[in-house]
């Protein structure tokens, strides 16, 4: 294992950056630093996700749908919602296992509290 960890991040439409900054921080006060936060690209001008990434100083990464669909069998808590609105397994779970193209381990699964979910993934070296 590496110790490089990727932050996926899934919220409802006007989430707070003061929540999504403060369960980044719970869910990584004891794990090593992020590469970034990672969410699904049509979340793309969301402003409390930019403003959360602008305040941890980390790079705020959109992926695509197909990107997030193909972690459908490393999501450990499928999301009904994400599905029907989406068409994808999850967007915190898989955008943090997606970050590194597949070769992670969630290490904080899913944690979802005031319109935000965010869920923490490890790099596997081989």
């Amino acid at each position: 294992m590496s110790g490089r960890l990727a932050i996926g991040v899934g919220c409802r439409q006007g989430a707070s950056a003061v929540t999504i900054t403060r369960l980044v921080g719970e869910a990584t006060a004891r794990l090593a630093p992020a590469i970034g936060l990672f969410t699904i690209e049509d979340k793309r001008g969301e402003a409390g996700l930019s403003e959360a990434a602008e305040r941890l100083a980390l790079p705020l990464v959109f992926l695509p749908r197909d990107v997030l669909s193909a972690m459908a069998d490393r999501v450990a808590t499928p999301s009904p919602a994400a599905l029907a609105r989406f068409g994808v397994p999850s967007v915190a779970e898989a955008a943090a296992l997606a970050a590194f193209g597949g070769r992670a381990r969630l290490v904080v699964p899913r944690r979802a509290e005031e319109g935000v979910t965010i869920a923490v993934a490890e790099e596997i070296l081989k």
